[in-house]
């Protein structure tokens, strides 16, 4: 979809209250939205399909504070960005995840080897790395959009993307990939 058929779909959204218009924009998202949860919630796909729901229900609430200023997409990936983060300050404590609890959740999902451990090694990474590296890496994002979606300075987001793509390089290679 390209910026005019979104901004229109919004202003049909945000003015008439179209539903049908807000589901094409779903339609179109939902997919990288859930794949950025799936990368954060190291591969579980109930909560990411739970968080992405969240994510739609507040762009639907606040669509009408769609400036576009940045895509639809940046826009959307701001507001699972803050999802996300509500939800882990929420649920800090029971955040604890262990090696054993990806792999549980992997095998839950019949999810490859190379799943199981690429979610191992994105368990590794701070928040902020992961969330960095998720958006450059997976959805393919520039550091500008990234730095826009997460609110961060540029260079911040440079050294958490670098900080991560070592890690998982190095976490990568002990595990037997070249």
């Amino acid at each position: 979809m390209d910026r005019l058929e979104d901004i229109s779909l919004v202003t049909q959204v945000s003015v008439f209250h179209n539903q049908r218009a807000f589901d094409k924009l779903m339609k179109e998202y939902q997919s990288p939205v859930r794949r950025f949860f799936l990368s954060q919630t190291l591969g579980d796909t109930q909560l990411s399909d739970d968080l992405a729901q969240d994510t739609f229900v507040k762009a639907y609430t606040r669509i009408s504070q769609f400036q576009g200023k940045s895509s639809f997409l940046t826009w959307l990936y701001r507001i699972a960005y803050n999802v996300f983060y509500d939800y882990v300050r929420a649920n800090r404590q029971t955040m604890n995840l262990d090696n054993m609890t990806v792999r549980q959740i992997n095998a839950n999902h019949g999810d490859s080897n190379l799943k199981m451990d690429l979610y191992d090694a994105l368990q590794i990474l701070t928040e902020n790395e992961r969330s960095c590296v998720t958006l450059q890496l997976i959805e393919g994002q520039t550091i500008e959009r990234i730095s826009e979606i997460i609110d961060m300075p540029e260079n911040t987001v440079k050294s958490h993307l670098s900080r991560g793509k070592k890690k998982l390089a190095d976490y990568l290679r002990s595990n037997g990939y070249k």
